[in-house]
């Protein structure tokens, strides 16, 4: 199964910005740890700064199989155009918050990416991507397996 995990703007920064609310383990690090995790998943990663760049990242792997992990960052709460691509998209979406978005800023409760994924997973640390894609490879691996067979 392939499972590719966007990332949003600032997300580039793991391990660095914050450390109080996001740690100090750089995405890099989560990744490789997510490897040795799923041996048997084909896993990619891709982080932009740019909403028009993960829209396009979406619209080119939406209709093959597998799943995808986002964490908009920020444009979760702001981009009724990112939400409108992962409606439009066939593949399943898990969005993912390193940080409790709820325990946070006000502007940061509104989640426009969460009513159009599969699922959300919020305040569990780097451990929401692992948790995301064990459900996409459970939820969705399994079943493409058996349809095969």
């Amino acid at each position: 199964m392939h499972i590719q995990i966007l990332n949003g703007p600032n997300l580039n920064l793991l391990g660095v910005r914050e450390p109080g609310i996001y740690g100090h383990k750089t995405f890099e690090e989560e990744f490789e740890q997510l490897h040795k995790e799923f041996p048997g998943l084909q896993l990619a990663y891709a982080q932009s700064n740019h909403e028009g760049e993960l829209i396009d990242r979406l619209h080119e792997i939406g209709f093959s199989p597998g799943g995808i992990v986002i964490n908009g960052g920020a444009l979760s709460h702001t981009s009724i155009a990112l939400a409108d691509a992962i409606r439009a998209i066939q593949r399943p979406v898990v969005a993912v918050h390193i940080s409790n978005t709820f325990a946070r800023e006000a502007f940061r409760h509104q989640d426009l990416l969460a009513p159009v994924c599969v699922g959300l997973i919020s305040g569990l640390g780097m451990d929401g991507y692992r948790l995301a894609v064990d459900f996409l490879y459970r939820r969705y691996g399994q079943e493409s397996a058996k349809k095969q067979a």
